[in-house]
């Protein structure tokens, strides 16, 4: 069985994870806390693991690889597109001053929601509902994350990111590749290709045509 000081050892540092707030965010999060009970014992491998109904939980290197890439300090506000069983936002939540995250599936955002309380993490908020709009009351945002793959990024979540901030993306349908979006203007952006990605496609508007922009 493996261990969660293997996983931080082996997985992340082994790999060249060095930001040590997000080493200490890997270790601090319990991923155990957010797989099935059944699945306890796997709670630290190196690989997604089911949740139900076809869902996972993603592996602890890409969660701490995206983590690293954002950046973050402890006054960002963070959007999160994609908050699945929880897991991703509760590492966001120890490196970030709020985070906000939305899921398209209603049963997947009651998981994420139960999961959350469970860790007493008090900056994590957490709706039902379709991410493409992301959440324009609480924007504009610090870094955006998705957690799913749009064909391209959409407008709306460009649109709330603040001058300055990150958007980290899996984009595509069949060739995904992990981008890096730097806000540089109001209708500006220096994109960064990162590495190739295999991401749930990203549901609901997204995969309906919606109106995405450039």
């Amino acid at each position: 069985m493996v261990t969660l000081e293997e996983m931080i050892e082996v997985q992340l540092k082994g790999r060249r994870i060095s930001d040590p707030d997000v080493l200490r965010a890997m270790e601090e999060v319990d991923r155990a806390l957010f797989v099935p009970a059944d699945k306890q014992h796997n709670a630290y491998e190196d690989r997604p693991l089911p949740i139900g109904e076809n869902q996972t939980i993603s592996q602890p290197y890409i969660v701490a690889y995206m983590a690293e890439q954002l950046r973050l300090n402890k006054n960002d506000k963070v959007l999160e597109v994609g908050t699945g069983c929880g897991y991703n936002a509760a590492v966001l939540s120890r490196l970030a001053s709020q985070i906000y995250s939305v899921e398209i599936i209603e049963w997947l955002a009651k998981l994420a929601k139960e999961n959350l309380e469970k860790t007493g993490f008090e900056n994590i908020h957490t709706r039902y509902g379709d991410g493409f709009a992301g959440w324009p009351e609480e924007a504009p945002f610090d870094a955006i994350i998705l957690t799913a793959a749009p064909p391209s990024i959409p407008q709306p979540l460009k649109d709330q990111l603040k001058i300055g901030g990150r958007i980290l993306a899996p984009v595509g349908r069949i060739n995904q590749q992990l981008l890096l979006l730097h806000k540089t203007g109001e209708n500006e952006f220096e994109e960064k290709h990162l590495l190739p990605v295999r991401f749930v496609p990203m549901t609901g508007k997204a995969d309906k045509g919606g109106s995405y922009g450039k």
